[in-house]
């Protein structure tokens, strides 16, 4: 039964039923909207083409019956076709006959022509699935052309013919015109030529077969699919959530002019109290004197407490304005460190009287599941803001992660400025991959990249043919990093290791040494089994206070601790300050102790820990101390990187001892570093491409050859079909590479937990929302309360039935049961103290 005004053809329905949205309407704004952002890539008319067509099928009868009778639009008595929507949720297809309609339109003409719609179809092809595999890799199963069994899909199941019937005339012609225009194959040409130009090879044959620019094409398609998966998703939003519309910025930024007046007015505010004052004066100014340079690929090598954090800022701010860049994205390695780094820059760009949240955008919390519902997709962000702070995780998430949440973003990182806080951070797996986008976006989508760290890991120097960082030369931001090194030293580096190792009542014992000769001391160890012996050998202490920190504690609980350490640490004079951490406290964050002792680990991760020592120059040196903890004590089985970088420090440590002078004395300089990494990356140059086993994907083989040529897969599929496979222009299993992809080793997932009384009542709020926009506010506020959980743990915990959604269907966890969250150690597999649940059934 049709109502009057209702759409014949309807796109989505408000979920209280009392609006439609129609297809054409949605068709329609979606092409807007991917035209504008596919601009960045000189890509607008194929932006708008796939917005057109995206929802093709949902003019089809099954799709119209289907969301009707979702929407009780239907009556299950009176409507004949009224279907059981809820079994046929996700399998009426609505996404092929868009795709069908493009590959038809062009799949004869010339070789370039097949290019553009064979990108273009595998775009609306895969909107609400990720990227499909052209040739697939799944366990079990030989290689096949997913490509052109998807285009070859029988109308029975697609459509076509009917929704080309019935689709809205002017819109068909539109896409009609658009399909034949020049630049849709032309625009292939004009990129083809300038991946090419710069990919490794002497001549064009190796270019061509090289596994760089193959990549960079994949990242060119998944560039242009974001366009259109934030556009359908921004549009279907807004429609649904009007509230929602009228809170995004959509580009509406302050004024480049107007940030860069707030930061250098604060930057002038600030009065040198210490020697170290006026050479990160000196840093700073060597920052602002770069920015006006040209877009491309820069370092950043200043030692730690050589205050880069606001040089960067600079350099991005004036950088950001002088090429009207779109907006600063600050990638930092941890999600422990991120918020510190944002507030000190929100307090800057955001004072008093300037709405919260309309300049700086954290992004990092992982609170919603990887498999999101259609609920909490519209829960996510887009890094709609001039000024965003996110994690390495989420950065290579969008770059290489499966489904649409994190490819959705993509587009945002054309036309930017990237700065990478600590980019020694990047997994070892990653690193081609890496290096390959970000010359990607250096080279052809008019962003700066900016590598900062005091250990720089020299990217630059890895197999080009697989994909090495291009820094040209002169692109260091510090006109002298040898003679900056030389004037903050503020540490000597004693290495204390010996045989048989230290026991960890040695090491409290030398801890507590330190504390009586300097007044304080920071431990900084491997795990968190590690922190907490130390912590319960040390907490009572009758003289000093003994703190312990790790990630297993929310980052509001971290902020108050850090607050109260550093207050200790400031005081004049300085009170008695023990802490035990874990290695989170190694980057970035900014506090001063007399003394640090470092477990044996990589000399980046050495050289961090120095950073934690005499920040600010206070004395005259500071003392850090190395040591070895028995075997017993530390277990670094599962923990490769720790691993193998300690053993590859250890090497450089006493070929220091042997000859100092080669190092220019100093065991965490510029000389060492560089010999560290040598040794590092040559052990694990295999790993670079990211390996992948055929439990995952159906063979050995390497993300890296996956996302390029494929070249497993195509010998895979000559083997089993005895012929080669089309000879279509993209190979690439996406789909496969993606679902393999793992930023860090075991993907986590937030749990809302119950850390003082803002955090209670901020669950119980969550619990009893009703509507997705105070959702999205609270979800903003409850990235300070949420923890980051591996699988095993979650798993124990859930067990334990102490862990459960604040809606069903959400995907958002918070904690059941306070007792699992103690306020020494945080969150803990075992239960401590009294029981208070919290919140009320779902």
């Amino acid at each position: 039964m049709r109502v009057d005004n209702e759409p014949q053809y309807i796109a989505h329905v408000r979920p209280d039923s009392t609006c439609r949205q129609s297809l054409e309407s949605h068709l329609r704004g979606v092409a807007r909207l991917a035209a504008e952002f596919a601009a960045k890539f000189g890509l607008s008319t194929h932006g708008e083409l796939i917005g057109l067509l995206h929802d093709l099928g949902k003019y089809s009868a099954a799709f119209q019956a289907y969301i009707k009778s979702a929407a009780n639009l239907l009556d299950q008595d009176t409507d004949e076709e009224f279907v059981d929507a809820k079994g046929l949720k996700g399998k009426i297809d609505h996404s092929t006959s868009g795709a069908q309609f493009i590959w038809q339109n062009l799949a004869d003409k010339d070789a370039l022509a097949q290019i553009a719609g064979q990108v273009l179809a595998l775009c609306v092809a895969s909107h609400h699935s990720g990227l499909i595999d052209c040739l697939t890799s799944t366990p079990g199963k030989p290689a096949e052309d997913g490509f052109t069994k998807r285009m070859g899909k029988p109308d029975s199941k697609t459509n076509l013919q009917e929704v080309l019937a019935k689709a809205d005339p002017a819109l068909l012609a539109e896409a009609g015109r658009l399909i034949a225009q020049p630049q849709v194959a032309s625009a292939f040409q004009v990129w083809l030529s300038k991946l090419l130009n710069k990919a490794p090879g002497d001549t064009p044959n190796a270019k061509v077969a090289s596994p760089v620019i193959q990549q960079q094409i994949g990242l060119l398609v998944r560039a242009l699919f974001s366009c259109l998966i934030d556009a359908d998703r921004i549009d279907t939003a807004d429609f649904e959530h009007p509230g929602r519309a009228r809170r995004r910025l959509r580009g509406n930024y302050t004024a480049w002019e107007t940030l860069i007046a707030r930061l250098e007015s604060r930057l002038a505010e600030f009065e040198p109290t210490q020697p170290i004052d006026a050479l990160r004066r000196d840093i700073s100014r060597h920052c602002l004197e770069a920015a006006t340079r040209d877009t491309g690929i820069y370092t950043l090598t200043v030692p730690t407490g050589g205050g880069k954090t606001l040089a960067s800022l600079r350099f991005a701010l004036h950088h950001a304005h002088k090429h009207s860049l779109d907006r600063v994205i600050y990638v930092i390695p941890f999600t422990s460190i991120i918020d510190q780094n944002a507030e000190v820059v929100r307090k800057i760009l955001e004072p008093e009287g300037v709405e919260a949240g309309s300049v700086v955008l954290e992004h990092h919390s992982n609170l919603t599941p990887e498999d999101q519902t259609w609920r909490s997709k519209i829960l996510s962000e887009n890094w709609d803001a001039p000024v965003v702070y996110t994690t390495m995780v989420q950065l290579l998430e969008t770059l290489f992660g499966a489904g649409t949440r994190g490819a959705r973003r993509m587009h945002q990182l054309a036309n930017a400025v990237l700065v990478f806080d600590e980019i020694q951070s990047l997994p070892v797996r990653c690193v081609h991959l890496f290096n390959n986008a970000m010359n990607f976006l250096a080279d052809h989508c008019h962003s700066t990249v900016v590598l900062c760290t005091a250990t720089q890991p020299l990217l630059d120097r890895v197999d080009a043919v697989k994909g090495a960082i291009r820094i040209p030369p002169g692109n260091e931001l510090i006109r002298d990093v040898r003679q900056l090194f030389d004037d903050l030293k503020r540490v000597d580096v004693l290495n204390l290791r010996k045989p048989g190792g230290w026991p960890q009542e040695d090491i409290a014992a030398l801890a507590q040494q330190q504390i009586e000769a300097v007044g304080s001391c920071l431990v900084i160890v491997n795990t968190k089994k590690a922190a907490q012996a130390l912590y319960r050998l040390s907490r009572n202490h009758p003289d000093t206070a003994v703190f312990h920190l790790s990630t297993s504690m929310c980052p509001a609980h971290r902020k108050a601790r850090l607050e109260v350490i550093r207050s200790r640490l400031e005081a004049n004079p300085p009170l008695p300050t023990l802490c035990f951490s874990t290695q989170l406290i190694e980057a970035g964050v900014d506090v001063d102790f007399a003394s640090v002792i470092r477990y044996a680990a990589g000399l980046d991760s050495i050289a961090q820990a120095a950073g934690r020592c005499n920040r600010n120059g206070r004395l005259d040196r500071g003392n850090v101390y190395i040591v070895n903890p028995r075997d017993e004590d530390e277990n670094l089985g599962k923990l490769p990187d720790i691993l193998i970088g300690r053993e590859k420090a250890i090497r450089v440590l006493d070929d220091y001892d042997a000859d100092p002078e080669k190092y220019g004395w100093n065991r965490i300089g510029p000389e060492a570093m560089a010999w560290y990494y040598t040794n590092y990356f040559f052990q694990r140059a295999n790993e670079m491409s990211y390996p992948v086993s055929g439990n995952e994907i159906g063979r050995d083989d390497t993300l890296l050859n996956l996302l390029s040529g494929n070249p497993h897969a195509v010998s895979d599929y000559a083997r089993t079909h005895n012929r080669q496979p089309p000879a279509r222009f993209l190979r690439q299993s996406f789909m496969a590479a993606a679902r393999a992809f793992k930023a860090i080793d075991a993907p986590t997932r937030g749990v809302i937990v119950p850390h003082g009384e803002a955090g209670k009542a901020l669950i119980a709020d969550l619990c009893a929302a009703y509507l997705p926009d105070k959702e999205f506010e609270l979800l903003r506020r409850a990235q300070q309360y949420s923890v980051n959980v591996l699988p095993r743990q979650l798993e124990a915990l859930s067990k334990a039935s102490v862990v459960r959604e604040v809606q069903d269907g959400t995907g958002i966890l918070y904690l059941v049961d306070s007792r699992y969250y103690s306020e020494e150690f945080g969150l803990s597999d075992t239960p401590e103290g009294l029981m208070e649940v919290l919140c009320v059934s779902s």
